[in-house]
Order: C-alpha cells, then structure tokens, then sequence
C-alpha cells in the first residue's frame, strides 16, 4: 500500500510518500480502507522533532491521527463493527499511522462516521473535536447559561468549540482574527473580538470558561477575567500553564486545566449526534492529495488555516506487503 514516511525529523521535505507493508490487525482491532485523514499542528510538531523524546527514533514512521474510512476486516474479538461499515476515530499522534491507505485501528474507541457528511469532513472531526469537548465538558465542566470564551475560535479546535458550546446553550465569544469574524460568527458565537483591536485579558467582562485552543495565553494573563470559581483550559503545557495547574489543584477558587484528548467511541458518537442534528459542522479549509503531503504541513504551518486541512489517498489498489519495517 501507499503511506507517507519519515526517515528523520525534519521540514516538509522528509515527508515521503511510498510503498509500505500493510498493516496487519490484533483481535481487537480493526483494519480500515482510509477515505481521508487530516492535518493537526501536533502531526508537524512530531515531523520537526519537537516531540522526539516521546515519539522516539524509530524509523520509518508514518504519521497522523484522525481518518475515515470503510472497515475492510474485523480483529477476531471484535462485536461491534464488520466489513463495510464506514467508520471515524484518531489514532496516538505519537505512533501515527492514519497518512496511509489502510491503518489498523482499536475497534474500542472507533465509532460510525456521521452519516451525514462525507469522510472529508469526518475526517476533520476525531482529534480537534474531541480536545473542544474534552476541554469544556470534562475539564471545564461547562452547562447551559454559562459565559464562555474561545481563544482561537476560527482554528480546528476553535471551531468545534464554538458550535459544542453553542449547542450547550452558553453566551459563547470567540476572539480570532480580522478576517474570520464572520465566519466564527456563523458557528453561532455571541460575540467576536478581534484579537488584532481588543485584548481580551483586559476587558472588564468575566468568563466561567476560558479555553484557550492555540495556547497563545496563560491563566495567569486570563486570571482577572475569570470568575471566581472559573475554569481556564489550555492546549499548551507551557511551564506558567503546569505550573498554575499543580497550584490550583490544592487551592480554593479559579482553576487551570491542560487539556490533551483521548480518543474514545462515547465522544465520537456524541459530536456524530450534534452533527446529524445540524448542531455542529466541520470547516474543511482545503483538501489535498496524500502524495501532497509535504504542501498540506507546509500551510498548516503558517497558522492562518481556518478550520482543518484534510487529505485523501489515491485510488485504491490491491496491497502489497514489502520488506519495509514500520515502527
């Protein structure tokens, strides 16, 4: 089969796209035709080596998390699923997997794609809505009436948080740039703040949740615009954000929350309820070839994608095991 490699950390130019050995399926697991994958910034972040203590020096890997596609077999212990059901979950960004034709995939935390999208748009879905319903609803603990505000709200993340607290009923801002006032105003926020005009921090309004989805801020810049019991929740393990957490973990009052997804079948049905229900949509900035890898990293990269960024694999051809290892 075909799949995108990396032989070493590096710039987009390490990103091959080549003949592999198909991968082969526990018991509980399942193998799954790709439809399309996506791009999240922590794929690029592995591919530069930023995260190469955790992801190791293992090579080749194949990377990326998020897909959709048709189950073509079933692990042997496997209930749930069966040959063509078509299907959406996120893999470990760390052992990737999803820049491939096939990937084989843990049946417990897969769920049936929505049936009302295409698998472009499921694909945009696993990995950045679950970090936006993680954050605000396990982390944040985030119910209706509520006033929230979304750091970042036209990115990936952003987007889905926006909608998921939207669906919620909360009085929902979402600070983004200029040019994607309008668009973060169509996902249903309340109010929009040009991060370019307004300082949020400063402000005399106060959040019960402030998710910062781009990890530009820290709680202590977002503590004086917090309730007194409010939730601040940030991507970014930054050593202000660890530490503020630790803190408030053993102090009364505002809290800081790091959020990091986990992929599991309960939320991926969940935001498959919100989008057949017309609540929640995703944003597919562009769609590109999987053999065009290194240009889909290379823009997400710059940090003005709104939405996601997806990918799709050529036609389908049969697969053939090669004498090429995957880590």
């Amino acid at each position: 089969m075909k799949a995108v490699i990396i032989n070493r950390y590096g710039s987009p130019e390490v990103l091959e796209y080549a003949d592999v050995a198909m991968p082969k399926i526990g018991p509980e697991q399942l193998l799954v035709k790709v439809h399309a994958t996506s791009v999240n910034p922590v794929d690029w972040k592995i591919r530069q080596g930023d995260l190469q203590l955790l992801s190791g020096f293992g090579f080749p890997k194949i990377p990326g998390s998020d897909l959709s596609g048709v189950v073509v077999e079933v692990g042997a212990d496997v209930t749930q699923f069966q040959p063509g059901d078509e299907v959406y979950t996120f893999l470990n960004p760390l052992s990737g997997g999803a820049y491939a034709e096939y990937a084989a995939v843990p049946a417990s935390t897969t769920a049936h794609k929505p049936g009302t999208i295409t698998h472009e748009e499921a694909a945009a879905v696993p990995l950045a809505g679950l970090t936006a319903l993680q954050a605000l609803l396990d982390l944040g603990q985030m119910r209706s009436g509520q006033r929230v505000l979304i750091n970042g709200a036209s990115g990936g993340v952003g987007s889905f948080a926006v909608q998921i607290a939207r669906a919620m009923e909360t009085e929902v801002t979402g600070v983004c740039s200029t040019a994607n006032l309008d668009v973060v105003r169509s996902w249903g926020a309340d109010v929009v703040l040009d991060y370019t005009q307004v300082d949020f921090t400063q402000q005399g309004t106060q959040y019960d949740i402030i998710f910062d989805a781009v990890g530009k801020q820290t709680f202590y810049n977002c503590e004086k615009v917090l309730q007194p019991d409010g939730i601040y929740v940030s991507t970014l393990p930054s050593l202000d954000n660890v530490g503020a957490s630790v803190q408030s973990l053993f102090l009364p009052g505002k809290k800081a929350k790091l959020i990091l997804a986990q992929p599991g079948r309960r939320d991926l049905e969940a935001m498959r309820d919100w989008i057949e229900a017309g609540k929640v949509r995703s944003h597919v900035h562009r769609s590109y070839s999987l053999s065009d890898v290194a240009r889909a990293h290379g823009e997400s990269e710059t940090g003005h994608v709104v939405g996601k960024i997806v990918m799709t694999p050529g036609p389908g051809v049969a697969p053939t095991p090669t004498d090429i290892p995957i880590s």
